[in-house]
């Protein structure tokens, strides 16, 4: 009988009672059934649906913020270390230092500190270790000292909202704290944008400013908004001891600073406003997006850092700049703990997306004028060949611009209008062609709201004042951002659906930050997913190494002149937020011609009109279960997916006649990564999953939902065993899965729906079955007869 209980039961009756006999604390020590991962973001239909986030029988705490322990249970069926795999899974991802097996018998311990010899040993109920046995093992193994415990276990803000730190988060945060508190002077963090580095740094600096580690703080960075988003939001806790340096003015009587880099340095001696500080008065300085000109040793901005060497620098990074000439690996060393795009999408933390790459005849072909052929000014247009990299900065094709215009605006068309949306343009010049050109495709919308569409660059302060209303969900104008270098950082768009690229972007860094605009999720505005159209096959990033590996050092250090940063470093847009910091180049059109000028003149930039331009291929491609852009068709990469799952067309067969609800293998194939939309959407037939993988992976004939659907209503002796009542729902639900697929048929909320309300309640209508039991034998039955 015993060998019976089941998980839970075992975890009730002998595993909780041994860690609470053990001198666990149940209340504030102990967790049970642990979810820390979200679980990835699927789509289906237009909906959205998250497959199974990780979760953890018992993670055991010595103090809330530190985590000593993770415990997974089994039933008594299994052996004592059947779940030890999967717990040494877990604990390697929540950095968990020791951990157990049970099965209601016994504990197998194992050690991942390093302190024993014997990693694994088994262990009876009654010789769980206590909380302080195994906090003195972990401080052993970490050699941590008495005067740095203090440090180490100083808790988290809490403002009793329940708000903690995400598992990453928390790993961040304790390996930076003990770090410091070991004396370690220079740190470098590296997490996906939209995975909250801000409140991380927040609750470091707490952390350390709570335990008087450090007493005076500095947190610097490069864009207005992003230290005025830290100040009203994450950094809230600080008022009273918290201020801005703004206006060039100083005031020392404050614990915690926050300051542009360009606010407080200059050119000019005199406007090196961090010199009326002392160079120890700060303990800690912390850099946030230190990847761009606080990487370059020649940078004024590194001063700073120079000047306040004493501090303790900690730097936040989603993209770490590594260059022969630049390098934040160099500076800071190796990150101390990085949590990449990739994983955060896996974890569910950060939205997927899929690409959409356009290819336009010019970019391929080239284009190149006729003999004498002047542009719209009357210039003579050099004669070579101009390619994309020319567009936009050597040579204007309007008509190019115009046709993405087109594109754009029939995709919106296609989806939703009032998506958030951002384009990348080459410079300003090019963000404002591109303006006008979506203003006149969407000529009914911009007649309703004049802010539909918005330029918002560094040049253009009414363009400025209105990306707060873009970044505001509640906000629906601006829907459309213009831009070309203002927004590729510090924008927190949470919403944003679709990002445009029609921009030469060269730089790793530049395009991680790019993307970074629309990884956020937002369920209460049903933000899960987003959409890049890619002009420049700019995209091609994904597939380079670099895109989503750790970063290594490059860096080549020069014995002669200080480095610069690279022509396309981002770096060299960190003027901040001032007008003409947004990739313009100046010298853009010239005055018309007029005969008598100096014919020999050359403008920097040639327009071209009457240029035929034609889209010659679109392809999109989609994020695979592994993380990466799928690069062959969904077709072939659903073909191979299923048939390792099922080796047959009969095993496929057996498994969905045998599955009690239809929607239990629909949710596997989209957790095993089959896009079942995208697959609908290329195979161009409206058919069901069961049609849609039996025709794809096993080269079946496949039947549309109507033609099944006709087919059961053909079948007459099928319906004569019910009454009308009951005959009438079931043609009704019939219907419903011609229409919208199985799924439907299998919730009892479908009863709910007008035209079955109408046969009567929900009561009413199990009743004419004779029962919720007989009417879902009835409901089975029809499937049955649905896939005969």
């Amino acid at each position: 009988m015993k060998n019976k209980l089941s998980e839970r039961d075992v975890c009730t009756k002998y595993i909780t009672p041994a860690i609470k006999s053990a001198g666990w604390d149940i209340n504030t020590q102990m967790r049970e059934e642990v979810t820390f991962t979200n679980g990835r973001i699927i789509g289906q239909k237009g909906k959205f649906t998250r497959k199974k986030g990780k979760r953890a029988d018992y993670i055991l705490y010595y103090k809330p913020n530190i985590p000593l322990a993770i415990v997974e249970a089994k039933d008594m069926e299994h052996s004592v270390g059947s779940g030890m795999q999967q717990a040494l899974e877990y604990a390697d991802i929540l950095d968990i230092p020791f951990v157990f097996s049970s099965n209601g018998k016994g504990f197998l311990f194992h050690d991942r500190t390093g302190n024993n010899e014997t990693k694994e040993q088994e262990l009876s109920l009654g010789q769980f270790p206590s909380p302080e046995q195994l906090w003195n093992l972990y401080r052993m193994a970490e050699q941590i000292e008495e005067n740095e415990e203090d440090i180490i276990t100083q808790e988290y803000y809490t403002d009793g909202s329940g708000k903690t730190p995400r598992y990453y988060q928390r790993v961040a945060i304790n390996r930076t704290v003990e770090a410091v508190a070991k004396g370690k002077d220079r740190l470098l963090l590296v997490m996906a944008t939209g995975t909250g580095k801000t409140y991380t740094a927040f609750q470091i600096i707490w952390r350390l400013w709570k335990s008087r580690t450090k007493k005076r703080i500095l947190f610097l960075a490069d864009r207005n908004i992003l230290v005025d988003q830290a100040k009203s939001n994450d950094f809230k806790p600080f008022r009273g001891q918290m201020t801005k340096i703004k206006n060039r003015q100083v005031d020392k009587s404050y614990e915690i600073y926050l300051s542009l880099y360009q606010g407080i340095t200059g050119a000019e001696e005199d406007k090196n406003i961090y010199k009326q500080f002392s160079p120890d008065f700060f303990d800690l300085v912390v850099i946030d997006e230190c990847h761009r000109g606080s990487a370059s040793e020649d940078s004024a901005w590194r001063e700073i850092l120079e000047y306040f060497s004493s501090a303790t620098h900690i730097g936040l990074t989603a993209t770490p700049k590594e260059t022969k000439d630049v390098s934040n690996i160099h500076y800071f060393g190796d990150p101390i703990y990085t949590y990449s795009l990739k994983q955060g999408i896996e974890d569910g933390f950060l939205a997927p997306y899929r690409v959409i790459r356009y290819t336009l005849d010019k970019d391929v072909e080239g284009w190149r004028p006729v003999k004498g052929q002047r542009d719209r000014y009357g210039y003579e247009i050099e004669d070579r060949i101009y390619n994309q990299k020319d567009f936009d900065r050597k040579l204007i094709i309007d008509d190019r611009t115009k046709e993405i215009a087109k594109t754009v605006t029939k995709y919106l068309k296609n989806t939703d209008r009032f998506q958030k949306t951002i384009i990348f343009c080459a410079n300003i010049d090019h963000a404002e062609r591109m303006r006008q050109a979506l203003v006149n495709e969407n000529a009914d919308m911009v007649a309703k709201n004049r802010k539909y569409v918005m330029r918002i660059t560094g040049d253009d302060d009414e363009g400025k004042r209105e990306l707060d209303n873009f970044i505001d969900p509640s906000n629906p104008y601006p829907v459309i951002a213009v831009t070309s270098k203002l927004m590729t950082t510090g924008v927190d768009a949470q919403t944003c659906k679709l990002i445009v690229l029609d921009s030469n972007i060269n730089s790793m860094t530049e395009f991680k930050q790019i993307i970074g605009r629309g990884t956020r999720v937002n369920e209460e505005f049903n933000k899960y997913s987003f959409t890049i159209m890619d002009f420049r096959n700019v995209t091609r990033h994904f597939a380079d190494p670099d895109y989503d590996g750790p970063p290594e050092s490059i860096y080549e250090p020069n014995d002669g002149d200080p480095p610069t940063p690279p022509e396309d470093d981002p770096g060299n847009e960190g003027k901040g937020d001032l007008p003409g910091d947004d990739g313009f180049i100046p010298g853009g059109p010239g005055e018309p011609f007029t005969p008598g000028d100096n014919p020999d003149d050359k403008p920097s930039v040639y327009t071209v009109d009457n240029v035929q331009i034609k889209v010659l291929n679109e392809r999109v491609q989609y994020i695979g279960d592994d993380g990466k852009l799928i690069t062959e068709s969904l077709k072939d990469y659903t073909k191979k997916t299923v048939q390792k799952e099922y080796a047959s067309l009969d095993e496929f067969l057996q498994k969905w006649r045998d599955a009690d609800r239809k929607e239990v293998i629909i949710e596997e194939l989209l957790e095993q990564g089959i896009l079942l939309d995208a697959l609908q959407e290329e195979v161009g037939k409206d058919l069901d999953p069961f049609d849609l993988i039996a025709h794809v992976a096993f080269d079946q004939k496949p039947l549309t939902r109507k033609e099944r659907a006709e087919g059961v209503k053909q079948k007459q002796d099928y319906f004569a065993k019910y009454g009308d009542k009951a005959k009438k729902v079931l043609e009704i639900l019939l219907d419903k899965y011609a229409d919208n697929g199985v799924e439907n048929l299998e919730s009892m909320e479908v009863l709910k729906l007008p035209d079955l309300q109408e046969e009567g309640s929900v009561l009413e209508i199990v009743k004419a079955f004779g029962g919720k039991k007989e009417y879902q034998q009835a409901v089975s039955e029809l499937e049955d007869v649905i896939y005969q």
